[in-house]
């Protein structure tokens, strides 16, 4: 199998996640950079990759990297790429652009420019004037970032966060991608108790349920480069496969999620039937105020509404100051929040252990983390 380059794309400040899941992966040629994470694979690789990551947004291939300030150097270098290797006769390649501080800026331009430079490659590979693109998909897209062009591939098609399960959703719904992060940051074990009691369509415990049974968050939809002529059919069997056979039916989890909204609390419920995890979760209509349990070391993680617009910020601060009432009687509870409200620490009525800045959609948050004690050790 031929060696390749690959790139997951990721929401800021989830890269080191992204990493941290590649090298997993068995993957260990690997780069950090912003809203990206390079490595080294194969064709197999991109069958597993998409199978298999839970936070990365894409992957890609990369085709090729080089310098360019004039459109004829665009032009030229991404002739100069070896199409060859990826596209056939009947592929339908739409060119996609992104630029950011270069020389070169304008999208349609650069789109434009790209697309006729592979027509041409085309025509010297394969003797023809005319292609039809009639055939299998290839997103190309040409990343250029302080003038350095980044030509590459998108062998996801839509978007990894849709899994597939997600049927039907509540208002404002969390990426799937960014509840996994919110999960994998807060260190949950699937032998722990966790509660979602803002769970709105469901992500959080869904998401948790999935990485507690081992099933690959992929497996409930396809990928654009299932059609793609130089990845062999038997790859993508073989990695669906192994994927079903890595899934732990059998194990026990003491996953709950809770909304004020019994309508949302249902929505979440046949969210769970789709993704299959529908029997180790128990959803429930239930406000905030009325959460008690008797359980030990258990997590809670949510996304409580933000209080974006002035008429709500009142309202959201008193549901954090019943969350923070409601969160201290749990004692040996670690709870983990994302929301941008600024003041959300003072409404809540105490101070996270720790927090970090993330992205949900283009709205900075940050992920106010509070650790409980720890369980003390079983004796044999």
């Amino acid at each position: 199998m031929a060696k390749l380059d690959l790139i997951a794309t990721s929401t800021f400040g989830i890269e080191a996640i992204v990493a941290r899941e590649l090298k997993e992966l068995g993957y260990d040629n690997i780069t950090v950079e912003n809203g990206r994470v390079t490595f080294v694979g194969n064709e197999k690789a991109i069958c597993d990759t998409n199978l298999w990551l839970r936070c990365a947004d894409r992957v890609y291939l990369k085709i090729g990297e080089f310098k360019a300030t004039s459109f004829e150097e665009l032009f030229q270098q991404v002739k100069a790429l070896p199409w060859e290797n990826y596209l056939p006769i009947d592929a339908e390649f739409p060119v996609n652009a992104k630029s950011v501080k270069s020389k070169l800026f304008s999208l349609s331009d650069i789109q434009a420019i790209s697309k006729k430079a592979v027509v041409e490659k085309m025509k010297e590979i394969y003797f023809k004037d005319w292609f039809e693109e009639s055939g299998g998909k290839y997103p190309i897209l040409v990343s250029i970032l302080k003038d350095k062009v980044t030509v590459s591939i998108d062998t996801s098609g839509t978007g990894l966060h849709k899994r597939g399960y997600r049927e039907a959703q509540g208002e404002a719904p969390l990426k799937e991608t960014l509840a996994v992060a919110m999960i994998k940051i807060s260190r949950w074990h699937p032998d722990r108790t966790l509660i979602d009691p803002l769970c709105g369509s469901g992500t959080i415990p869904i998401e948790a349920a999935m990485i507690g049974r081992n099933i690959a968050p992929g497996l409930n939809r396809s990928f654009i480069s299932e059609k793609w002529d130089f990845i062999p059919e038997d790859l993508w069997k073989d990695a669906k496969k192994k994927a079903y056979k890595a899934i732990e039916y059998d194990r026990e989890l003491d996953i709950y999620g809770y909304d004020i909204d019994g309508r949302v609390a249902k929505i979440a419920m046949e969210n769970s039937i789709e993704a299959g995890v529908d029997d180790c979760i128990h959803f429930q209509r239930r406000p905030v105020g009325e959460l008690s349990t008797k359980k030990k070391y258990g997590y809670i993680i949510c996304n409580p509404p933000y209080g974006e617009r002035l008429s709500e910020k009142k309202e959201v601060e008193k549901l954090y100051s019943e969350m923070g009432k409601v969160f201290s009687s749990l004692d040996t509870w670690s709870y983990y929040v994302l929301t941008s409200h600024e003041g959300f620490q003072e409404a809540f009525g105490k101070k996270a252990n720790k927090n970090r800045k993330l992205y949900n959609g283009r709205i900075k948050c940050y992920y106010y983390q509070y650790f409980g004690p720890r369980p003390p050790k079983r004796r044999d």
